[in-house]
């Protein structure tokens, strides 16, 4: 283990426990994934559901986020970040423009090559949260290397920014299991998943602002969290419109910090 990542003995006992479990011929429980997030979208306002994908009980075990308070009309805007397309400096823009807060999940590669955006980010009070380094399937790693690949992203933030606290974990493309999540939380991380979601990640297939609009406003719901890409032109061009749609029909735009304040 290279120096700097000295393991703390809570975390030990838990790593001993982790690799116990997943020693050949030692099954981990009934339930524990690997599993590949997933959920029932809102429509006409409905509120979406994870009770039939087998592990709303697991996220609640650990304390992972997949919606806000439903009887509430906030809204929580994340984004990920796996590299950069040239769409976050205007997606950064109408933020500011809108005095709109949001959590941006970065990569290694990310924070490698835009460390003038990180900073942005930072200074416009936005949440950094972690991505991972090489971003891997988190099912398939060890729990040293996982511990590796969130204190790579959390020290070279910290190191570019000034942001020494990291505290929220969007896995890559939203695979989990019981480990991992345990693994995360001893390390202090909030998983964060997400109740709307569209397909915008594929550059080669954006579909125009128009699309990207109709796509989110059509899933609006008290306590979204709200998962876009920032690779999309189409995000970037009709984020604008989307924010003030949802302050037309009563939302709030909040940040992961002010959910996690009303969490008992």
């Amino acid at each position: 283990m290279k120096k700097g990542w000295g393991l703390q003995p809570a975390f030990l006992l838990l790593l001993v426990l982790v690799l116990v479990s997943a020693a050949p011929g030692t099954a981990l429980a009934a339930g524990s994934g690997p599993f590949h997030f997933g959920f029932k979208k809102s429509v006409d306002g409905k509120l979406p559901s994870i009770d039939q994908e087998g592990f709303k009980e697991l996220l609640q075990k650990y304390g992972a986020i997949f919606m806000g308070d439903p009887e509430k009309k906030e809204l929580y805007l994340t984004f990920d970040n796996g590299y950069e397309n040239g769409y976050t400096v205007r997606i950064l823009d109408t933020l500011k423009e809108k005095k709109v807060p949001a959590t941006f999940f970065v990569t290694g590669h990310y924070v490698k090559t835009q460390e003038e955006l990180l900073k942005r980010m930072a200074a416009e009070g936005h949440i950094i949260g972690n991505h991972s380094w090489n971003h891997p399937d988190v099912t398939t790693i060890s729990p040293q290397q996982l511990q590796q690949e969130l204190e790579r992203v959390k020290a070279e933030v910290a190191r570019i920014t000034g942001q020494q606290e990291m505290k929220y974990l969007r896995t890559p493309r939203g695979i989990f299991d019981e480990r991992s999540l345990a693994v995360s939380k001893e390390l202090g991380y909030t998983n964060v998943f997400w109740s709307l979601a569209y397909m915008d990640w594929d550059v080669k297939a954006q579909r125009g602002a128009g699309y990207a609009y109709d796509k989110v406003t059509a899933q609006l719901h008290p306590g979204a969290v709200m998962l876009l890409h920032s690779i999309s032109k189409d995000n970037a061009e009709a984020l604008g419109r989307i924010i003030d749609e949802a302050r037309r029909r009563g939302y709030e735009f909040k940040s992961l910090d002010d959910m996690q304040k009303k969490a008992p």
